[in-house]
Parts: C-alpha cells; structure tokens; sequence
C-alpha cells in the first residue's frame, strides 16, 4: 500500500463498554437525591446520610476490588496513591459543598450551578494538561448547559440572599470536575473497584467528622430509613462511583463529564415516578438538548495515513 494512500483505522473512539459504564453511572448517581429524601424522613440529615452513603458500601467495593484483580491474574494493587488520596479529598468537598449549598440556595439554583462541570474539566484539560479540545465538545457543553438550565429553569430564581449559595454551587462542580481527573490518574495504577474503594476510605472519616460537628443523627428511626441508606450505599456510590471509575479509564475525561449531564435526566424521571413531580414540554427539551450535546460531542473514530 503506497504511504499516500488514506485507511480507516479504529483509535480510541466510542467505548462501548466504557459508555454503559458512564451511563449506568449517571443514573445510579441520578436517584441518589431520592434516597436523600427518604433517609431525611426517618431523621437521618444530609451530611449524616452522605457518610452513610461512603461508609457502607466499603466492604461492597472492597469485595469487588478483590474479586477484580483475582479475575485479571494480578496480586492487590494499591489502595492509596496521590491520585486516589486527592480523590477521595475532592469527593468528601464535592459532597459538603453540596449540601451546604442545598441549605444557603434553592435546590434548582444548586442543581442548575453543579451541572457546569464539563467547564471545569475543559479549562483544566485545556490549561492544565495542554489537551487539544475539539469544537464539538464547546458545542456539546453548551447544548448540555442549556439543557440543564431548561430541567430546572421553572424553579430557579435570582435572589441575593442566594448568592453564597450559588457559589457553592459552582464550588461543588469545581470539585466534582477536579475529582474527574485525580480518578483518571489513579486509573493509570489500579482497577475501578481498587480506586473507588482506596478514596472512599478518604472520604468518609471526613464526612462522618462533618456530620459528628453539624450535631446530625446518625442512626435512621425506621426501617424505611436503613433501606434508603442502603441504597444509596449500594446504588450510588458502590455502583455510581464505580462505573464512573470505569468509564474514566476507557474514555476521554470531557467527554465523560458531559454524559454525566444523564444524571439529571434520570433524577428528573425519578422525581416525576416516584415522588408525582410534575414534568412538562420544558424539562422535555431538557433532556433532549443534553442528549444532543452528548452525541455532538461523543469520540469519533479518525483517518490516519499509513
């Protein structure tokens, strides 16, 4: 074949296996709010609930990570790296972050300001790691804002007694786009399980000393209340966390924070499901924008000369 002629050859693209993961990801860690509520109701507060939500799916990852190096023929990889340390550091502060702006904003503010994310993990690839971004992820991150916007924009408001709030709102995404990356290179040294389990040992003794200083209670008043617990133990973050570390050692980190936007899509069709909140042609297009700003900006395969 003469060195001028053009074949099709399969780079790193779309990652089927590495999309399902995202995807799951997102919808795991979409329901997590419901489970939120449910252990509030059975008088369990959101710092308290978020320790629970690190801490009892412990012994779930720690299986896992087990049973995933036994299944690659490798001895224990290591718990604690740089990577996973900061990790689980920039988790704990994505998660107070959050409730804290929960309680100093509406819930719409917080929600809409956590989603820009992927701007985050643009200017910190782009400035930080020198990565060329492709226009379609600029496209892409724009549709997804503005889908973002149009699930929450009927209960969002600008009030000035929210602007602290709203910061940290933007605070949780800064944190949770910096958490992106410190996963990604702890990928480079362990299995997803491995990573996940090494940063929530991080995680939780930080968020249990915030709920032990915000005076919450720690133990549910029901049954009700062990179950949602569970769950989001379970669901949210052994299963969210844990195919998010997946996804992010088989796909690029932008592109990743952007499929992550199916996160509010997902809340959106529990809420309306489970707790009858209403849904209309507006959170429709929603979810419509974000979906169209993920396929805009997906991996594509490209032509190389041979």
């Amino acid at each position: 074949m003469s060195t001028s002629s053009i074949q099709k050859v399969s780079l790193p693209g779309l990652d089927p296996v590495g999309l399902f993961a995202v995807v799951g990801g997102a919808l795991a860690m979409g329901v997590s709010p419901i489970f939120v509520r449910f252990a509030s109701m059975s008088d369990v507060p959101a710092f308290a609930s978020a320790f629970w939500r690190v801490a009892l799916a412990l012994p779930v990852l720690y299986a896992w990570a087990l049973l995933e190096e036994k299944r690659a023929g490798k001895g224990p990889q290591p718990t604690f790296t740089r990577s996973s340390i900061l990790a689980g550091f920039l988790f704990a502060g994505d998660l107070l972050l959050w409730h804290v702006a929960i309680m100093n904003t509406t819930i719409a503010n917080a929600t809409f300001f956590g989603t820009t994310t992927p701007i985050w993990t643009v200017l910190v690839a782009g400035l930080i790691f020198k990565e060329k971004i492709a226009a379609s992820a600029y496209w892409g991150i724009a549709l997804c804002v503005a889908g973002g916007a149009a699930l929450v924009g009927q209960s969002m408001e600008i009030n000035p007694a929210h602007v602290m709030g709203d910061l940290l709102g933007i605070g949780t995404a800064f944190f949770f786009g910096l958490y992106f990356f410190a996963v990604r290179g702890a990928r480079l040294q362990a299995g997803a399980a491995r990573v996940t389990f090494g940063l929530s040992l991080v995680t939780a003794p930080i968020l249990g000393a915030a709920a032990l200083l915000n005076g919450d209670q720690f133990l549910p008043s029901d049954g009700k209340g062990v179950a949602a617990l569970l769950a989001m133990a379970l669901v949210s973050h052994a299963g969210g966390q844990g195919l998010l570390a997946i996804a992010l050692g088989r796909l690029p980190t932008v592109f990743t924070s952007l499929v992550i936007f199916i996160e509010a899509i997902g809340a959106a069709l529990i809420a309306w499901l489970v707790l009858d909140e209403s849904l209309g042609w507006l959170q429709a297009l929603g979810g419509v924008l974000i979906l169209g700003g993920i396929w805009i900006s997906r991996p594509r395969e490209r032509k190389e000369r041979t």
